[in-house]
Protein backbone atom coordinates (compact mmCIF):
# COMPACT_ATOMS: atom_id res chain seq x y z
CA UNK A 1 0.00 0.00 0.00
CA UNK A 2 2.84 2.35 0.84
CA UNK A 3 4.50 1.64 -2.52
CA UNK A 4 1.26 2.38 -4.41
CA UNK A 5 0.74 5.69 -2.61
CA UNK A 6 4.39 6.63 -3.19
CA UNK A 7 4.09 5.92 -6.93
CA UNK A 8 0.83 7.88 -7.07
CA UNK A 9 2.51 10.81 -5.33
CA UNK A 10 5.43 10.71 -7.80
CA UNK A 11 3.05 10.72 -10.78
CA UNK A 12 0.99 13.55 -9.29
CA UNK A 13 4.09 15.67 -8.75
CA UNK A 14 5.40 14.88 -12.25
CA UNK A 15 2.13 15.78 -14.02
CA UNK A 16 1.27 18.75 -11.79
CA UNK A 17 2.23 21.45 -14.37
CA UNK A 18 -0.04 19.88 -17.01
CA UNK A 19 -2.85 19.57 -14.49
CA UNK A 20 -2.49 23.19 -13.37
CA UNK A 21 -2.33 24.47 -16.96
CA UNK A 22 -5.50 22.65 -17.94
CA UNK A 23 -7.33 23.73 -14.79
CA UNK A 24 -6.42 27.32 -15.65
CA UNK A 25 -7.63 27.12 -19.24
CA UNK A 26 -10.75 25.02 -18.59
CA UNK A 27 -11.99 27.21 -15.77
CA UNK A 28 -11.05 30.51 -17.39
CA UNK A 29 -9.11 31.30 -14.23
CA UNK A 30 -9.44 35.04 -13.66
CA UNK A 31 -6.20 36.12 -12.11
CA UNK A 32 -7.24 39.65 -11.31
CA UNK A 33 -7.69 41.60 -8.15
CA UNK A 34 -9.03 45.06 -7.42
CA UNK A 35 -6.95 47.47 -5.38
CA UNK A 36 -8.11 51.07 -4.88
CA UNK A 37 -10.73 50.67 -7.62
CA UNK A 38 -8.07 49.64 -10.17
CA UNK A 39 -8.31 46.19 -11.73
CA UNK A 40 -4.91 44.47 -11.64
CA UNK A 41 -4.50 41.21 -13.51
CA UNK A 42 -1.73 38.81 -14.37
CA UNK A 43 -1.42 35.90 -16.76
CA UNK A 44 -0.65 32.79 -14.72
CA UNK A 45 -0.51 30.60 -17.84
CA UNK A 46 2.39 32.70 -19.18
CA UNK A 47 4.31 32.22 -15.95
CA UNK A 48 3.68 28.48 -15.90
CA UNK A 49 4.58 27.92 -19.56
CA UNK A 50 7.68 30.12 -19.52
CA UNK A 51 9.09 28.60 -16.35
CA UNK A 52 8.61 24.97 -17.32
CA UNK A 53 9.81 25.37 -20.90
CA UNK A 54 12.86 27.19 -19.56
CA UNK A 55 13.70 25.01 -16.56
CA UNK A 56 12.02 21.63 -17.10
CA UNK A 57 10.94 21.23 -20.74
CA UNK A 58 9.93 17.59 -20.23
CA UNK A 59 7.08 18.69 -17.95
CA UNK A 60 5.02 20.37 -20.68
CA UNK A 61 5.02 19.28 -24.31
CA UNK A 62 4.36 21.75 -27.10
CA UNK A 63 1.36 19.76 -28.30
CA UNK A 64 -0.29 19.99 -24.87
CA UNK A 65 0.49 23.71 -24.75
CA UNK A 66 -1.02 24.22 -28.21
CA UNK A 67 -4.16 22.30 -27.26
CA UNK A 68 -4.49 24.27 -24.01
CA UNK A 69 -4.39 27.46 -26.09
CA UNK A 70 -7.28 26.21 -28.23
CA UNK A 71 -9.27 25.43 -25.08
CA UNK A 72 -8.39 28.84 -23.65
CA UNK A 73 -9.71 30.54 -26.80
CA UNK A 74 -13.00 28.66 -26.53
CA UNK A 75 -13.44 29.44 -22.85
CA UNK A 76 -12.37 33.11 -23.16
CA UNK A 77 -14.41 33.63 -26.37
CA UNK A 78 -11.36 34.61 -28.42
CA UNK A 79 -10.72 33.79 -32.08
CA UNK A 80 -9.47 30.20 -32.29
CA UNK A 81 -5.69 29.99 -32.37
CA UNK A 82 -4.77 33.32 -30.77
CA UNK A 83 -3.84 31.86 -27.38
CA UNK A 84 -2.08 28.92 -29.04
CA UNK A 85 0.08 31.31 -31.04
CA UNK A 86 0.85 33.30 -27.89
CA UNK A 87 1.69 30.19 -25.87
CA UNK A 88 3.89 28.71 -28.60
CA UNK A 89 5.67 32.04 -29.16
CA UNK A 90 6.38 32.15 -25.44
CA UNK A 91 7.68 28.56 -25.70
CA UNK A 92 9.95 29.51 -28.58
CA UNK A 93 11.40 32.46 -26.67
CA UNK A 94 11.93 30.34 -23.53
CA UNK A 95 13.53 27.52 -25.54
CA UNK A 96 15.84 30.01 -27.24
CA UNK A 97 16.84 31.48 -23.88
CA UNK A 98 17.41 27.97 -22.47
CA UNK A 99 19.85 27.10 -25.27
CA UNK A 100 21.76 30.37 -24.86
CA UNK A 101 21.87 30.52 -21.08
CA UNK A 102 25.21 29.64 -19.57
CA UNK A 103 24.53 30.34 -15.92
CA UNK A 104 20.92 29.97 -14.72
CA UNK A 105 19.93 32.83 -12.48
CA UNK A 106 16.53 34.04 -11.26
CA UNK A 107 17.38 37.67 -12.09
CA UNK A 108 18.24 36.82 -15.72
CA UNK A 109 15.13 34.67 -16.02
CA UNK A 110 13.04 37.47 -14.58
CA UNK A 111 14.32 40.14 -16.96
CA UNK A 112 14.09 37.84 -19.97
CA UNK A 113 10.55 36.91 -18.91
CA UNK A 114 9.60 40.59 -19.01
CA UNK A 115 10.95 40.88 -22.54
CA UNK A 116 9.14 37.69 -23.57
CA UNK A 117 5.75 38.75 -22.21
CA UNK A 118 6.09 42.20 -23.73
CA UNK A 119 6.73 40.61 -27.13
CA UNK A 120 3.90 38.10 -26.77
CA UNK A 121 1.43 40.66 -25.41
CA UNK A 122 2.29 43.16 -28.14
CA UNK A 123 1.81 40.59 -30.88
CA UNK A 124 -1.43 39.41 -29.25
CA UNK A 125 -2.93 42.87 -29.07
CA UNK A 126 -1.73 43.83 -32.55
CA UNK A 127 -3.22 40.71 -34.11
CA UNK A 128 -6.49 41.25 -32.28
CA UNK A 129 -6.65 44.92 -33.32
CA UNK A 130 -5.50 44.59 -36.94
CA UNK A 131 -7.18 41.36 -38.00
CA UNK A 132 -10.17 41.24 -35.69
CA UNK A 133 -10.57 45.01 -35.13
CA UNK A 134 -10.63 44.80 -31.35
CA UNK A 135 -9.79 48.06 -29.59
CA UNK A 136 -6.40 48.15 -27.85
CA UNK A 137 -6.12 49.47 -24.34
CA UNK A 138 -2.38 49.97 -23.92
CA UNK A 139 -2.62 50.73 -20.21
CA UNK A 140 -4.24 47.34 -19.68
CA UNK A 141 -1.56 45.66 -21.79
CA UNK A 142 1.31 47.27 -19.93
CA UNK A 143 -0.21 46.91 -16.46
CA UNK A 144 -1.00 43.23 -16.97
CA UNK A 145 2.49 42.52 -18.31
CA UNK A 146 4.09 44.42 -15.43
CA UNK A 147 2.04 42.64 -12.75
CA UNK A 148 2.84 39.28 -14.37
CA UNK A 149 6.51 40.29 -14.36
CA UNK A 150 6.40 41.20 -10.66
CA UNK A 151 4.74 37.93 -9.65
CA UNK A 152 7.10 35.67 -11.64
CA UNK A 153 9.79 35.25 -8.90
CA UNK A 154 7.23 34.01 -6.38
CA UNK A 155 5.96 31.26 -8.64
CA UNK A 156 9.48 30.54 -9.85
CA UNK A 157 10.46 29.64 -6.29
CA UNK A 158 7.35 27.48 -5.84
CA UNK A 159 7.95 25.64 -9.12
CA UNK A 160 11.66 25.22 -8.33
CA UNK A 161 10.68 23.50 -5.10
CA UNK A 162 8.48 21.15 -7.15
CA UNK A 163 11.46 20.23 -9.32
CA UNK A 164 13.57 19.59 -6.21
CA UNK A 165 10.79 17.41 -4.83
CA UNK A 166 10.78 15.35 -8.02
CA UNK A 167 14.53 14.88 -7.82
CA UNK A 168 14.27 13.77 -4.19
CA UNK A 169 11.51 11.26 -4.92
CA UNK A 170 13.49 9.81 -7.86
CA UNK A 171 16.45 9.19 -5.54
CA UNK A 172 14.30 7.12 -3.14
Amino acid sequence: MKLVSKNLFKKLIRYLPILILYIIVFTGFDSSFIFYDINFSFNFAYILIFFFVLKNPEALSYGLIFFSGIINDIVQNLPIGISSINFLLLCAIAAFIRTRMVLPNLLYDWILFLIAILIVSSINYNVLSIIFESPIRYETLMLSAFITFLIYPIFSKVFSNRILLILRTEDD
